[in-house]
């Protein structure tokens, strides 16, 4: 077999291979990127209350908990409290936060759930789980190396690397260099 069938042939199969890596990876490379712009892996929605004030002030934390707990209708088991300033109480939950401000009685909620699809995706892309993991991204990293290099030469001629491809391939390497000397020079 020649060389050039070889390639054609090997570039095409690990092409094959990379589809599925490949929409992960970019789906949440875009997740990622826009991440100034909204939180790629939850959901966080705010609501606001008034509460009525407790009008006793012999309210232990507990009883005082309780208290919120029961003007907000919570029913979900309480992971723990904080009292970061004497007027200040927050409550933390499986999937929400609730902070009061008990001079006004205000109550905020956040209300925390996973953005299905993306949080996956980036767990992968951001390399979460280490071990295995790391060397699927590698292998995954060393087939889009060898796809690059090989999708050069897989066309002859006027459009190939000695034609056209080679404005190609010298715009996609200007690109990054361009920057990188715009943003560390």
């Amino acid at each position: 077999m020649k060389i050039r069938k070889f390639v054609r042939i090997t570039h095409r199969d690990v092409g094959y291979l990379c589809v599925g890596l490949t929409v992960i990876y970019a789906v949440s490379g875009i997740a990622v990127n826009h991440v100034n712009d909204w939180n790629p892996n939850y959901v966080i929605e705010k609501h606001s209350y008034q509460l009525e004030a407790c009008q006793d002030s012999s309210y232990t934390s507990i009883e005082l908990t309780s208290y919120i707990m029961n003007q907000l209708e919570l029913v979900d088991s309480l992971r723990n409290t904080f009292k970061p300033a004497p007027e200040k109480l927050q409550l933390f939950f499986e999937n929400k936060n609730v902070t009061v401000n008990l001079s006004t009685w205000k109550a905020e909620m956040e209300v925390i759930n996973s953005r299905s699809g993306f949080r996956e995706t980036n767990f992968l892309h951001l390399n979460v789980p280490k071990k295995a993991w790391t060397y699927v991204a590698d292998l995954y990293a060393g087939s889009l190396i060898f796809l690059a290099i090989t999708g050069m030469f897989m066309i002859q001629g006027k459009n190939g690397i000695k034609g056209r491809g080679k404005w190609f391939v010298a715009f996609g390497l200007i690109i990054p260099i361009a920057f990188l000397l715009l943003y560390y020079y």
